[in-house]
């Protein structure tokens, strides 16, 4: 991969994974050049039995982050890349987590995964709702071409990913992906993690830039692309 500073949007970010920190990486790429941002930001909801200690060490920052759901984890790390995603974006989805969800600027609305089985401990018992922000304007709606749920039901469980801890399902990221883009748009996920955004993007005609600051997840993702992406179009075959 080229130089950081060497970086020309898009040739340089487009259908590529860039090993990162975000809010530099999005830096080079200019205002509302983005169709969608969609990402899943990292955090665990600090709670016994559900807490990712999955240390990585953030050198544009200074410091090492576990990951977990604090509020100050989500202002120092997470807010700035949601805010510059506004910035470079038409729209963008954030699945967000309930913990810290009022700590995100104000979306344009709100939408959600309905988990009817639970899907983690809340401090109110198992949480069966896992929320949607959604910025920017409705694609659909924009086009004229109707109105559509902002939100599904799902009992599919996390995949799992050697090396990753708490991967979204696959098919909660195509969803989204339907929901808030067309084909041949550029898909954007700032904290690519495993790959999923990626690899949704990718099976459903979209383009896509991953940034991810980790080296072992930015491998994983690589990896997880080449793979399913073959898989996929082998079974488009049969």
């Amino acid at each position: 991969m080229k130089n950081k500073k060497e970086m020309i949007y898009p040739d340089d970010f487009i259908n590529k994974i860039i090993q990162g920190d975000c809010l530099e990486v999005m830096k080079d790429i200019p205002d509302k050049s983005v169709d969608l941002v969609l990402t899943d930001p990292p955090y665990g909801v600090g709670l016994k039995g559900k807490r990712t200690k999955n240390k990585i060490s953030l050198q544009n920052k200074g410091y090492e982050s576990n990951f977990e759901d604090t509020p100050e984890y989500i202002k120092k790390i997470v807010i700035p890349a949601i805010k510059e995603s506004i910035r470079i974006a038409k729209r963008v989805v954030v699945t967000c987590g309930i913990r810290n969800m009022f700590l995100y600027p104000k979306p344009d609305d709100i939408g959600c995964v309905f988990n009817p089985s639970g899907a983690g401990m809340g401090r109110w018992g198992f949480i069966c709702f896992q929320p949607i922000l959604y910025y920017g304007k409705d694609p659909y709606l924009e086009k004229r071409l109707g109105s559509r749920p902002n939100g599904f039901k799902d009992t599919q469980a996390s995949e799992k990913i050697e090396g990753f801890p708490c991967p979204k399902p696959l098919k909660w990221m195509e969803w989204l992906i339907q929901r808030a883009s067309f084909e041949n748009d550029i898909v954007l996920d700032p904290f690519l993690g495993s790959g999923t955004t990626a690899v949704a993007a990718k099976h459903l005609g979209r383009n896509f830039i991953g940034i991810e600051i980790s080296e072992k997840y930015c491998e994983i993702a690589r990896q997880r692309l080449r793979q399913e992406v073959m898989d996929f179009s082998q079974s488009k075959t049969l």
